[in-house]
């Protein structure tokens, strides 16, 4: 509806092509400075009704990882509020673990499966239940010079010895082809320690994870809103970075919020996933909203101004929202961490989101994203079970 022409090329390499994915989330945040107006920040008059500790901005670099970055800053403010001294978690480890699991599956499922960079925000705690997890400062996955990740040329390699796979030369596949494709990643990224001190205690990556962190996997859901599937009931999220197909609650769109605002009001963060293409989506300006106009209709001046100060707002429907996912207008472009609520003078609310590019916009690493915003452009959300509001836990049967 607002920016449909970078649709095409977020689909096919920021989700797809891993070999192309640093490049695209270079483009997607370069395409996303052409949104902003100027002398922004001046205009908006922001009140932070809640704001929940969190940790520092963190900058994923050239990477596609921004699932592993804002899911793991979820899980280091669960241990903020469960009374715990936070740890950054590293995002790399995480994600390359997530690089060995889809790799199994791309294989097994022939090829036909997505490859690359991207994630979903379960896969962090898939991965931590099964991995464990490491200090940021024992596996940084800086192995080869680089000072931020740059992941295309290790993607490349990685993705030849799968499709060599697939093509199964031999008429049947060997058991090295796993420690081939593994070796390329760790010859990038690391070895992974089979143990290592930390504050003058030895720990494996699981016992770092159960002793150190202490989240309990089990504890942890992921909601969707679509109206194509029942409403209180699981579905597979039918996107493509949902590799490992994972099913997910179904919720109506309104209750999206009303979850997110349950879980700031009782002291949760809450984990995003959604389209950040739009016209409305300002990372420079750190504003997200949905115009009351389309882009397309609007004069040149109005353009101008898109971000000049609070603006009205297009109303959102169940039925817009699955149009806009049916016709690739709303895609799993990105993942954030939702920290916060603040309203501006008008007392319009808007969510505070902690982004993973650094903090180089206006608002040093955050962002003010406004409730329309989440309903219409959200894929997915993650978050503790116990943020959700009791009578909606209920109808879904989590307890």
């Amino acid at each position: 509806m607002y920016n449909f022409s970078v649709k095409p090329f977020l689909a096919a390499s920021l989700l797809v092509a891993g070999m192309q994915v640093g490049f695209a989330q270079d483009y997607l945040v370069n395409s996303l400075k052409n949104n902003q107006s100027a002398n922004s920040k001046d205009s908006f008059q922001f009140t932070d009704v809640i704001n929940i500790e969190n940790t520092p901005v963190k900058n994923q670099g050239s990477s596609g990882t921004c699932w592993s970055y804002s899911a793991n800053s979820f899980l280091e403010s669960e241990m903020i509020r469960m009374g715990k001294q936070p740890v950054e978690i590293s995002q790399v480890y995480t994600a390359r673990n997530a690089y060995v699991e889809k790799g199994k599956n791309y294989v097994r499922m022939h090829g036909a499966i997505t490859l690359g960079d991207g994630g979903a925000l379960h896969d962090v705690i898939n991965m931590y239940r099964k991995y464990g997890a490491l200090p940021q400062n024992v596996y940084t996955g800086l192995n080869y010079g680089t000072t931020v990740n740059k992941f295309e040329e290790m993607q490349t390699m990685a993705q030849g010895v799968l499709e060599a796979a697939v093509k199964n030369p031999n008429g049947e596949l060997s058991p090295n082809w796993i420690k081939a494709y593994t070796a390329v990643l760790d010859s990038y990224l690391g070895d992974v320690p089979q143990s290592f001190d930390y504050k003058g205690k030895k720990y494996t990556p699981q016992t770092f994870a159960k002793e150190v962190v202490g989240i309990n996997p089990d504890d942890y859901v992921e909601l969707s809103s679509f109206k194509e599937h029942p409403y209180y009931s699981k579905f597979v999220l039918m996107v493509p970075d949902n590799w490992s197909l994972d099913m997910v609650y179904n919720v109506k769109m309104d209750d999206l919020t009303a979850i997110i605002d349950n879980a700031l009001k009782n002291g949760y963060t809450v984990g995003w996933a959604g389209d950040v293409s739009e016209k409305g989506f300002s990372w420079k300006n750190g504003v997200a909203y949905i115009p009351s106009k389309n882009f397309a209709d609007m004069t040149a001046e109005e353009k101008e101004s898109i971000f000049k100060g609070p603006q009205a707002e297009m109303e959102i429907t169940e039925d817009m929202r699955q149009k806009a996912f049916d016709n690739y207008q709303t895609t799993d472009d990105h993942g954030m961490h939702i920290v916060g609520l603040s309203k501006d003078q008008n007392g319009k609310e808007y969510y505070i989101v902690k982004n993973s590019w650094g903090a180089t916009n206006d608002y040093k690493g955050y962002l003010y994203m406004s409730k329309n915003f989440v309903k219409y452009k959200t894929t997915a959300i993650l978050l503790n079970k116990g943020g959700i509001p009791k009578d909606l836990a209920k109808k879904m049967d989590i307890k």
